[in-house]
């Protein structure tokens, strides 16, 4: 190694002006964490649903998402969304007509995301990594219906932080079957003959196809517990 490689490293000099905007993008971070803590707070329990936000209206996709939506507010459960187009807008419009509250957690992206007309409580975030923990501290269950990088993100997710124990065990539930067997199936044959995943962890996971078995699933793994989180599991997600 070379002893002298450190002084041939040159570290980019910022302004005053860059400086002072880094510093106080913390504030700006802050306040995404405390509105989105202060305002989703008392929507438990709550259920989060993805899926893509180019799904037109008439496509099958975007009436399963709100039916789905709609039988989950019916039952009792809030409905968070990622509030813009697509399959985002079909869970709160489905949510909107039934008996609980129907939140957008919007994103403020250059293209594609605008905010929809179904939505009880709407919160606006700059920031993906903000958003990201506000669909999980409150979730007690994620939905996931087709969709793209940013539906596989919140997947790859909500994974992670159960498989590692920093969030409670919830349901995750994939729905349309056909969608996503090729990925599955690559769970299967390479994650884990590569061993970079358990068998087991395949078990957080279930594919289910129509509204009725996604509430059913979602109350037949609370049955003997309740929905709300165990004194261990308030601590863990204090960390989250």
């Amino acid at each position: 190694m070379d002893k002298n490689r450190h002084h041939q490293l040159s570290l980019t000099p910022l302004n005053d002006t860059e400086l002072t905007r880094e510093s106080w993008k913390i504030f700006q971070i802050m306040a995404e964490f405390v509105e989105g803590f202060e305002r989703l707070a008392r929507i438990k329990p709550s259920v989060s649903i993805f899926g893509s936000a180019r799904t037109e209206t008439d496509h099958p996709y975007y009436q399963l998402a709100e039916d789905i939506a709609r039988a989950l507010s019916d039952a009792g459960f809030s409905v968070v969304s990622g509030g813009g187009p697509g399959i985002m807008e079909a869970a709160n419009k489905g949510a909107y007509a039934g008996k609980s509250a129907s939140i957008g957690l919007n994103i403020q992206l250059p293209h594609e995301q605008s905010g929809n007309p179904y939505q009880d409580i709407s919160l606006s975030f700059r920031h993906f990594f903000s958003r990201k923990v506000m669909f999980v501290k409150y979730a007690a269950a994620y939905v996931v219906l087709p969709g793209g990088f940013g539906t596989l993100d919140e997947l790859a997710e909500i994974l992670t932080l159960v498989q590692t124990g920093k969030t409670r065990r919830i349901p995750i539930i994939l729905v349309h079957a056909p969608f996503w067997t090729g990925l599955l199936e690559w769970f299967k044959t390479t994650l884990v003959e590569e061993k970079t995943i358990d068998p087991e962890d395949l078990d957080l996971i279930q594919v289910l196809d129509k509204p009725q078995q996604v509430v059913d699933a979602i109350f037949s793994h609370y049955e003997y517990r309740g929905f709300e989180p165990s004194a261990e599991e308030r601590e863990a997600l204090l960390d989250l």
